[in-house]
């Protein structure tokens, strides 16, 4: 069976437990993008890569470990696609997934560094952790960080949010406060004083540390 078939079905079944979808092979059959994808996954019961009860496909431990590596891939690619080459959809989700069949470990990781370590894709969804996210020193300095790292003077631009953060986002929101606008930090404690245009707004650390900007000074 080939490598790709199994990251395909390995992708839909991921998809559709974070979705909460029944993962019947009728639904996974549905979803996955290939010819005969009943075939596969039926084969891949089989052999014992993924398993299956009362009518549901589940990963074992040693599948669900590969099919995060290959939602991580994916995901980092879609964050480099949009944020930083401002490729959109649907262009951007066809060349993620041309890019996660073939960035290596390594790779992915600095990909990740390069990005800034980003928790969420451009649709909102969680990107799973990689051994290089959990490290307190990085090789390679980020090309976007958390808003809460910056110190007072830093300025740059905001290049997205981490949705269903806080309730306040939708007020900050009318303040400016959006991927593509310009901020300045002023001063971090007690609270967090930012400069947006020519507003001045206070937010909280918790908010502070879900907006990720690509530093300029």
């Amino acid at each position: 069976m080939e490598d790709r078939e199994t990251e395909e079905v390995f992708e839909a079944l991921w998809t559709l437990q974070e979705n909460g979808t029944p993962p019947t092979i009728e639904n996974l059959s549905r979803i996955a993008h290939l010819e005969n994808p009943s075939e596969v996954i039926i084969k891949l019961v089989e052999n014992g890569t993924l398993k299956e009860k009362e009518g549901k496909v589940f990963f074992t431990p040693e599948s669900e470990k590969k099919a995060a590596e290959i939602i991580r891939r994916h995901r980092l690619a879609e964050v480099l696609l949009h944020e930083v080459l401002a490729i959109e959809s649907p262009q951007m989700e066809s060349n993620a997934c041309e890019f996660e069949h073939v960035l290596s470990p390594q790779v992915t990781d600095s990909v990740c560094t390069f990005l800034g370590h980003p928790p969420y894709c451009p649709h909102g969804k969680p990107i799973p952790r990689g051994s290089c996210c959990s490290k307190f020193q990085v090789k390679l300095k980020p090309l976007v960080t958390r808003l809460s790292d910056f110190q007072p003077g830093d300025e740059g631009k905001i290049r997205y949010i981490a949705t269903r953060v806080h309730p306040r986002m939708g007020r900050l929101s009318s303040l400016g406060v959006v991927p593509g606008s310009m901020v300045k930090l002023r001063q971090k404690r007690p609270s967090f004083i930012v400069e947006i245009g020519h507003t001045i707004i206070a937010i909280d650390q918790d908010i502070a540390s879900n907006i990720f900007v690509q530093k300029t000074s």
